[in-house]
């Protein structure tokens, strides 16, 4: 794995060893091994990504553990992956190829398949093809025509999503999408609240397609929960942008609960990265409660308010926000606190809940 960090990064960007954990984890995420890590904190990106000095050093290191690739932690442009490969005489990939691998992995419905197959036509991730190689330079005719088939596949698909989410709206039952980091417990506190059976490893975008389920509040009316893919710091907005189900989960839903995991030292950076997602995405102003998850972790007995009161949330971004209606402490994990969960869904959502009716096809 490769890293380069500016000498005069930004106040809020993650230091260089916190993001070469999460590279890491993102490579064992798509099956990769990693065997050794090469990082440099220089003045400026250069077109061979490393600087002359630190590029040797790399092609010494190749020599003497020969691997099968080569991972940068930032979005390459193609320059500097052809100058990469050629200098290393070995196949080169970034960070957004790395993440399509892992999307590739887990994709699961029709959408998912289509949409990552569609992303995936576009540049090399940790498979077969050599230093260089690309598809659309293997047959860029062929390539077209298959790009082109699989966005006809993904416009039928998207129209089908449409008309169900319509019938959605329609049924009056109010919707609730869960939101975070991705690893942050969100399709653990799914399975809880639904029994739904959603994978929950412990791996990064476990989850990649929107699954809704249908849960009973405490007043007895019922709500869509949905669980959607985690977000995650230097995600090209390339990728955001063709996940369309995720968005449209986030924008149809009534409340977002953005569940932090409150064990990770990287708790408010990850929360920051989630919150200026959303904004982004203009759902800054969307209703959501934070849910404070893994406090198990923190402690053996659920009723320590004393544990809960000396967590510091001001240091998490949009904690203050207007938009958030309070925030829940729960144990995804452990079954911590659900019913209290549900009571402030409630309090948020009540003013629109009503007895909901099945949606006809």
């Amino acid at each position: 794995m490769v890293a380069v960090e500016p000498k005069k990064r930004g106040e809020n960007l993650w230091g260089l060893e916190d993001t070469l954990v999460e590279l890491e984890y993102l490579a064992r995420s798509a099956g990769a091994e990693v065997i050794a890590t090469v990082s440099q904190r220089a003045e400026r990106i250069t077109p061979t990504y490393l600087g002359k000095g630190k590029l040797q050093e790399l092609k010494e290191l190749l020599e003497d553990e020969l691997p099968d690739v080569v991972i940068c932690d930032d979005e390459l442009t193609p320059t500097q992956q052809r100058n990469l490969e050629a200098a290393l005489q070995i196949k080169v990939i970034d960070r957004t190829a790395l993440i399509l691998d892992v999307f590739g992995r887990h994709a699961r419905t029709r959408e998912g398949q289509i949409q990552w197959s569609h992303l995936e036509r576009l540049g090399g991730g940790i498979g077969t093809r050599g230093p260089g190689e690309t598809q659309l330079e293997t047959d860029r005719r062929l390539i077209r025509r298959r790009i082109q088939k699989i966005e006809s596949e993904l416009d039928d698909v998207r129209k089908r999503r449409s008309h169900y989410l319509e019938r959605r709206r329609r049924s009056s039952t109010p919707m609730a999408t869960l939101v975070g980091y991705t690893n942050a417990g969100k399709s653990t506190l799914f399975n809880a609240l639904c029994d739904a059976g959603v994978p929950a490893e412990d791996q990064l975008f476990n989850t990649l397609d929107p699954v809704t389920r249908r849960l009973r509040l405490p007043d007895g009316n019922d709500l869509l929960l949905s669980d959607t893919v985690g977000f995650i710091q230097k995600l090209s907005p390339t990728v955001v942008a063709a996940f369309r189900a995720t968005l449209e989960e986030l924008s149809e839903a009534d409340l977002l609960l953005h569940v932090i995991d409150i064990t990770h030292p990287k708790a408010p950076e990850q929360a920051e990265v989630v919150e200026q997602t959303l904004a982004d995405l203009d759902l800054g102003g969307k209703p959501r409660l934070l849910v404070i998850n893994k406090m198990d972790l923190l402690t053996d007995d659920p009723a320590d308010v004393e544990m809960f009161d000396r967590i510091d949330l001001s240091v998490i971004s949009g904690a203050e926000s207007p938009a958030v209606g309070g925030r829940v402490f729960v144990s995804a994990a452990r079954g911590w606190n659900l019913p209290g969960l549900l009571e402030a869904v409630l309090d948020q959502v009540g003013s629109s809940v009503a007895v909901s009716t099945p949606a006809t096809a």
